[in-house]
């Protein structure tokens, strides 16, 4: 019989559901899932829900339900959840202009791997990336799904300062710097798209369960969209994908 899923006390006011112990596509499926049923049913006295990579946090109000009323109703739309995945995800195209000062550490991808630059590249831009969960800054999109072939280590020591829209590489998972924020990833290129914006709505124009594709472009086509963006006349290709994944 399998211990998920397992719940949590997390204060008085959350609860975590684990619905595995690793980093996979189905238990994260089944994150979003549950994380969706719960909205669309509306349950009682929950506040809000943060999916991750295997759990999903649940903050209720205790005085409109109990701890353990609340892991019964949980632990019943959990069990109602199919095997499948019951909304086609959706792709989103995020154009990246890749090495020179816009990825500074491409170089380094590229010789820890005994690959050339323009493999980093085409590897890179050649799969389309899960979007697990959303962490440690607003927007900032955990991606799953890129080859080993370029998966390479944190820095050792941090920048101080990365630009808003760094795309890199941190061991076996890529992300977006949304803002200018520090941090120890590797910097292999750069998206004008901006994925947080507190004075639009939403925010965030990705949501975990998506996923994305990295397009690259040259200076030319990252202009042209820098362009259209403080224009208000661009929009970010997205398209349903055919089903589960």
């Amino acid at each position: 019989m399998s211990q998920y899923p397992r719940f949590l006390p997390v204060g008085d006011r959350a609860l975590s559901i684990e619905l595995g112990d690793s980093i996979s596509v189905v238990t994260n499926r089944r994150v979003h899932g549950l994380s969706r049923e719960i909205g669309r049913l509306g349950v009682r006295g929950v506040l809000d829900v943060v999916p991750t990579y295997r759990s999903l946090m649940v903050y209720y109000d205790p005085r409109s339900i109990s701890y353990a009323d609340l892991t019964s109703r949980l632990g019943e739309m959990e069990g109602s959840l199919g095997d499948g995945e019951t909304v086609a995800p959706k792709l989103v195209e995020i154009p990246a202009l890749y090495g020179g000062e816009y990825g500074p550490d491409i170089g380094d991808v590229a010789e820890h791997n005994g690959v050339s630059e323009a493999e980093v590249i085409e590897i890179h831009s050649g799969a389309d990336y899960l979007v697990y969960m959303m962490g440690f800054l607003p927007g900032f999109p955990y991606l799953g799904g890129m080859s080993e072939r370029i998966a390479t280590p944190r820095l050792v020591t941090p920048r101080a300062s990365i630009p808003t829209g760094s795309v890199a590489i941190a061991e076996r998972q890529t992300g977006i710097y949304p803002v200018e924020s520090p941090g120890g990833w590797r910097i292999i290129g750069r998206t004008p798209i901006g994925l947080f914006d507190p004075g639009r709505e939403p925010p965030v124009e990705i949501e975990p369960g998506d996923y994305l594709r990295f397009v690259q472009v040259d200076e030319s086509e990252y202009a042209d969209v820098q362009s259209r963006i403080r224009a208000g006349t661009y929009s970010l290709v997205t398209r349903q994908m055919g089903g589960a994944r």
